[in-house]
């Protein structure tokens, strides 16, 4: 269900602000933007709103922000359809915005859904239809073959700036995250030129070892992806990739809160050792999420579907069918967090992380109005896109 009217009053919830949780609270949205709220209190519908009852046990909570994932269809599709496919079902977890993110594929094929993704962006305020495209999250190619997990290793490419430069043209400047290795031949140089025009360089795939690491931070890394999954391991001796997480306050993780990806106990130690502000809550999903068990296709390769769990015909884990609002509950039990420290990892750090913070993450007079309404177990009752109703569950 999508609305069009953008100017609402929300009352009688629970708002987790981002900064407080205020109980029995309204919430009033304006031509898109949040322009009041607080303690019931204080309400007065000077403006005639529509007014919009809800109840105590419900949560008005920020959108979410997936840097890191999809639904229901590929970004590698290339096609305008694809992308307005994940725009209109993400609202369904509570999700407002997010990254488009790519897969290691050959040259031409990447450009193309770059082209596709910019050409979406330019004209997404004109359709109002869900959740916002911020970027491009470009895993790959620059990754290395020994982690390649469920990317090709047939397109792997060594790191280049004049590549990433390339490829950056080819997708509007709209490139906002580069996941790679970067023990790789130039890696650092890259790393470096990343930093310095203000792209996020993310360390993922990798088999670096920790000084690797080390010289990559001093290079201008502080991002890791898809915390434990694909990269190297922590060892008493050879901290490596993992181990250089932990130990690094500065650096911030990503990380697939569903269960299999990471054990629930290592989500948990992670929580304690890196706090709330370092970690950004993300699902690395794939097209079949929302669907049917069974056979999809990830970057050429098949990919079986069963049991919440995706995996290429080798038995590797092939991404996941993780929704955000079930990441945000899963932080919250297995880390034992509150409800507030869950959220702010779905929607505060990443606001804060793409430089969208100003209008995003938090509800604050001003901002989009990307709101999403919980119930007490993370269940998605309503999501506002700019103040339109993109999400009605039944």
């Amino acid at each position: 269900m999508a609305s069009q009217s953008n100017s609402y009053s929300l009352l009688a919830m629970k708002i987790v602000t981002g900064e407080e949780v205020i109980k029995n609270g309204y919430l009033t949205i304006k031509e898109g933007k949040i322009s009041d709220f607080g303690p019931i209190t204080h309400y007065s519908n000077d403006e005639n709103l529509p007014e919009i009852h809800l109840s105590e046990d419900l949560y008005a909570s920020p959108g979410f922000i997936d840097i890191h994932g999809l639904n229901g269809a590929d970004v590698m599709d290339a096609t305008r359809d694809s992308i307005m496919t994940m725009a209109t079902t993400l609202p369904k977890e509570g999700t407002t915005s997010f990254l488009a993110t790519t897969i290691t594929q050959e040259k031409a094929a990447l450009e193309k859904a770059l082209q596709t993704v910019s050409s979406f962006i330019s004209s997404q305020h004109l359709d109002h239809v869900g959740s916002e495209v911020l970027g491009v999250h470009f895993e790959g190619p620059f990754i290395n073959e020994k982690r390649a997990g469920a990317q090709p290793p047939a397109y792997i490419l060594e790191p280049s700036v004049e590549t990433f430069r390339h490829f950056q043209v080819e997708s509007g400047n709209h490139i906002k995250v580069v996941t790679l290795a970067p023990e790789g031949r130039d890696g650092l140089e890259l790393v470096k030129y990343l930093s310095d025009t203000g792209v996020i360089s993310s360390i993922g795939h990798s088999d670096a070892l920790y000084t690797e690491v080390v010289k990559a931070m001093e290079a201008g890394a502080e991002h890791i992806t898809h915390f434990f999954n694909g990269m190297r391991g922590s060892h008493h001796r050879e901290p490596g990739v993992a181990g250089a997480g932990l130990a690094h306050p500065e650096l911030f993780l990503e990380m697939i809160a569903d269960g299999i990806h990471i054990h629930p106990a290592m989500v948990k130690a992670t929580f304690l050792a890196k706090g709330v502000d370092n970690i950004l809550l993300i699902t690395d999903s794939m097209r079949a999420k929302w669907l049917e068990d069974g056979e999809y296709e990830l970057g050429g390769q098949k990919v079986f579907v069963e049991n919440h769990t995706a995996l290429l015909e080798d038995g590797t884990l092939a991404g996941s069918v993780l929704k955000m609002n079930d990441a945000v509950r899963n932080m919250k039990k297995f880390s034992d967090c509150t409800i507030q420290e869950a959220i702010q990892m779905a929607s505060v750090n990443p606001a804060k992380r793409l430089k969208v913070w100003d209008r995003k993450g938090s509800i604050a007079i001003g901002k989009d109005a990307d709101i999403v309404i919980l119930d007490e177990e993370m269940q998605v009752k309503m999501t506002f896109c700019k103040g339109n109703l993109s999400y009605k569950g039944e």
